[in-house]
């Protein structure tokens, strides 16, 4: 370690910060010293620092192996603002700026390089490194991300495995992983894959005090959003994460139609645009980027003042790492999340579906369960998270949706049971708008048809709402209770842990949510309304796709618009907005001849 450097000048000198925060100073001191560490650090509580200093502390280049290709050019410019001699060595260089690179790493020209994991452990690379390490010198390796060596994880990457290699080729040179999520399970697969049996480990709290979490029922994904917006962000830069590639598409430029500059990013977007667009958002104010996850991994961007999902997150990781992007400033923030049971039944029929072996299906629902217990809980969104992570807090945060307005719980064991036993007895592969109609004993062309007028729980479930019956159907399914059946187009059946509460065994209690109080109307006042919400749809942006999705059908079929779907029949859709073909079924105007030619169309808009 070069004698007439310290941490705290470098800390003062060359990146402009007059204290350390937190464990940084221990860190750098302990990597500067030659020992391996393990940090696990919340983004924006300067992990970057904690291999910067100790690299700029010792003799040597330091190594960072980064996952992300994309970024490593703004990460070095940054660096390289604060007369750093940075450089990156990865697959966008062309063949000359590479020998360049390595010239200036044999010549020990270089503070710090960022390499890709598959680059470092090519044999040629390893071998030069072999050559630096016996010259110039190597101060350290540095492994971000490092949660990508955990299979387990929600973002494995391969490649990852293979950094045993470092440790195994040079003993002698100090490593630091480090990583913003992980659980205890994670975090033992890390230390076991990357051979840091020995290493320091360095936990900081998880908690991110400075964000906002807000989880609202889904009703109109969109209008929530811009809703969302329009109140809180109208000039913000911003990330919406969407499930789908399509979704991110139609989204952004809705976004754009409305009068946002939004932009797509997904990995079915060519590089040139990816890297256009990431361009733009890092790089100007008050962008909002339209993603699926493939976005977002090690943004630097400080000032992101929200993270809305629309759709659920597939882990509490996931969760946490992508709402960790906001507020990294350490200014107020906002993660924003819609969630509905569309969202769970469609998380699970894409665990389901998927090639994963049964161990990790089994691992990725519990995770999910997880995350769908956060979402329905009614403690501190802060609290759960930490719990989640093994960490406690001191007391409720005072600023989530649920310290701020505390939700109502309710025991719904009679309703629960109910409910489960509609389930079972329409032969568990209904959807839930089919459900409730039983219920709720409403004479439907679809319940005569299968004689569930006749059952014992047509009509016991009058004494609630259909809001409310969606809200505990909801809850179920969360809870475990319920789950979709990928064969039945999302019809519920049950699952084990309904057996103690169908039998009386077990007490449910849900949160309440709220309904709005009702009251009889006179037939001028209906009709009034009526026009009200046909007028009011004009405006809906859902409703023109609505209407240009029926246009379109009946231009291919040479037929009027009205002879695809009646306006009546559309503004139901509108208002009901059924995620499954066994909810349109119910839709009055949807018989089963068009629900069979057109009920895929009309979902598709609807997921948009």
């Amino acid at each position: 370690m070069n004698p007439d450097k310290n941490p705290h000048s470098i800390l003062q000198e060359v990146f402009g910060y007059a204290a350390f925060r937190g464990a940084q100073q221990a860190i750098v001191e302990h990597v500067a010293a030659g020992g391996d560490a393990l940090v696990l650090m919340p983004t924006g509580g300067g992990k970057s620092l904690c291999y910067q200093i100790p690299a700029l502390l010792r003799d040597g280049v330091g190594i960072v192996v980064s996952p992300l290709i994309a970024l490593m050019q703004d990460q070095v410019d940054a660096l390289q603002q604060l007369g750093v001699k940075a450089a990156f060595l990865n697959s966008s260089l062309d063949a000359e700026a590479a020998r360049g690179v390595l010239r200036q790493i044999h010549k020990g020209e270089l503070d710090i390089l960022y390499v890709a994991p598959e680059r470092l452990l090519m044999n040629s690379f390893l071998s030069m490194l072999e050559q630096v390490a016996s010259g110039p010198g190597i101060a350290l390796f540095a492994i971000d991300e490092a949660h990508c060596v955990s299979q387990w994880g929600h973002d494995f990457r391969p490649e990852y495995r293979g950094l045993t290699a470092l440790h195994e080729r040079f003993p002698q040179v100090p490593r630091i992983a480090l990583t913003a999520t992980a659980d205890a399970p994670t975090r033992a697969e890390i230390v076991e894959r990357l051979a840091l049996e020995d290493a320091r480990q360095f936990v900081s709290s998880f908690d991110r005090p400075n964000i906002r979490y807000r989880v609202t029922q889904k009703a109109n994904a969109r209008q929530q959003l811009e809703a969302f917006l329009e109140s809180e962000h109208p000039n913000d830069a911003g990330i919406v994460y969407c499930l789908s590639r399509r979704k991110v598409d139609e989204t952004a430029e809705w976004l754009k139609a409305r009068g946002w500059d939004a932009l797509p990013y997904h990995a079915g977007l060519d590089a040139a645009t990816r890297n256009t667009n990431q361009r733009r958002f890092l790089r100007e104010e008050g962008v909002i980027m339209v993603a699926t996850v493939a976005f977002g991994m090690g943004i630097d961007k400080p000032n992101v003042r929200f993270v809305a999902h629309l759709d659920l997150p597939k882990s509490m990781e996931g969760y946490y790492q992508e709402t960790g992007r906001a507020g990294r400033d350490g200014l107020p923030a906002n993660a924003w999340m819609t969630y509905g049971l569309g969202d769970v039944v469609s998380m699970r029929q894409m665990l389901d579906s998927g090639d994963a072996p049964e161990e990790r299906k089994r691992v990725e629902r519990q995770k999910l369960d997880a995350l769908l217990g956060f979402c329905e809980s009614t403690a501190c969104r802060h609290q759960t998270i930490l719990r989640y992570f093994g960490e406690a807090h001191p007391g409720n945060c005072g600023q989530c949706d649920n310290c701020l307005h505390p939700v109502d719980t309710w025991d719904a064991t009679q309703a629960a049971q109910m409910a489960l036993s509609c389930i079972y007895r329409t032969g568990q592969c209904f959807g839930v708008a089919h459900l409730i109609d039983v219920l709720l004993g409403k004479k439907t062309e679809r319940i005569a048809q299968f004689n569930h007028h006749t059952l014992s729980t047509y009509g016991i479930g009058q004494a609630l709402g259909q809001g409310q019956w969606s809200s505990v159907f909801r809850q179920l399914v969360a809870a475990g209770f319920a789950e979709s059946d990928m064969a039945a187009y999302g019809g519920l059946k049950l699952t084990e842990t309904a057996r103690p509460v169908l039998r009386g065994e077990a007490e449910v209690w849900l949160r309440r949510d709220a309904e709005p109080a009702r009251r009889k109307t006179s037939k001028a006042e209906r009709s009034a309304n009526a026009r009200e919400a046909y007028a009011g749809a004009s405006d809906d942006p859902l409703w023109q796709a609505l209407k240009d999705k029926r246009l379109e059908l009946a231009r291919e079929q040479g037929v009027p618009p009205y002879v695809i779907f009646h306006d009546s029949t559309l503004l139901e859709i509108l208002n009901r907005k059924p995620q499954t073909l066994d909810e349109m079924a119910v839709i009055s105007g949807v018989g089963q001849a068009k629900l069979q030619r057109y009920g895929d169309a009309f979902l598709e808009v609807l997921e948009g």
